[in-house]
């Protein structure tokens, strides 16, 4: 058996508010900016002058050596403290 479609039941469209809607497009341009830029090379050259004074040190002992003939009383050549003293022989010492 053949069955006949039932009419589908439309009802009144309902109205919302409109949306709307914003595209953005977006370019790019490019501005080149040229800074000049020049670099110097600058060579320095020192000389030093370096003095030098070397120096040797010594040392100097001086000894003295004083005779003293204290004169004596009446004693002769030969008493304690009197008169000169003889010297030792060369080689002896």
């Amino acid at each position: 058996m053949f069955c006949r479609p039932r009419p589908n039941k439309v009802l009144p469209a309902v109205m919302h508010p409109e949306k709307n809607c914003v595209n953005h497009t977006f370019t790019t341009y490019e501005v080149p900016h040229i800074h000049p830029q020049h670099t110097t090379t600058v060579n320095n050259i020192q000389y030093q002058h370096k003095h030098y004074f070397p120096q040797t040190q010594s040392a100097v002992d001086n000894v003295t050596n004083q005779q003293f003939n204290c004169g004596g009383g009446q004693a002769g050549p030969g008493g304690p403290g009197f008169g000169p003293r003889p010297r030792p022989p060369f080689g002896l010492y």
